[in-house]
């Protein structure tokens, strides 16, 4: 299947191995004392690598990434989710954005279907997570198209924060993003 895979100009690169540390998958690594992309089938097609680069020797092509499937550069079916583990400028970050307290997908059985739909998501524990963390909800929502966030939580009480960051970072964005709030019981209906 097509999708996205990172391609560096060796004429640009200048050697500084930026790109190297910022690819947390290990794709890039040093060649000839250039940059080079040795593993385009663990490339998660993000862009962690593409700000690292002081040149620009690093951009996106189409193309075959290593014979399977890139999910990545798909709607709702990105990888990573996890809000620590996501890029805050990627492709699949339009429209609406579902972002999920961990714990709902587990508590609800038709939660893909009816939650996700080909949609952006990004999960995380307003408990459990860093709170730095939460900072790249503003980053996502000021760098890329989305105008509405679904905010998927649990009933508990501790969950209620996960709202309220969300609407800080939408308020903190300077984009008009309309922030809406689905509760989820502890036995997985819909409240």
């Amino acid at each position: 299947m097509i999708g996205r895979k990172v391609s560096i100009d060796r004429e640009k690169c200048d050697g500084c191995g930026l790109c190297v540390t910022a690819c947390h998958e290990g794709a890039i690594q040093m060649v000839d004392g250039k940059a080079a992309l040795v593993r385009a089938d663990v490339c998660d097609g993000l862009g962690d690598c593409l700000p690292a680069c002081p040149l620009g020797a690093i951009s996106f092509t189409s193309g075959e990434i290593g014979g399977s499937p890139c999910i990545m550069a798909e709607p709702g079916y990105q990888w990573p989710i996890q809000i620590g583990l996501v890029s805050p400028v990627s492709s699949f970050f339009r429209d609406t954005l579902v972002i999920a307290a961990d714990c709902t997908a587990f508590s609800t059985d038709d939660f893909r279907d009816r939650f996700i739909r080909g949609r952006p998501v990004i999960i995380g524990c307003p408990k459990l997570d860093d709170r730095s963390r939460f900072d790249k909800i503003a980053a996502i929502l000021s760098e890329n198209p989305v105008n509405r966030v679904e905010v998927v939580r649990m009933e508990v009480p501790c969950c209620r924060a996960l709202v309220n960051l969300v609407r800080q970072a939408a308020h903190g964005s300077g984009r008009d993003v309309e922030v809406v709030e689905t509760v989820i019981s502890r036995s997985g209906a819909v409240l």
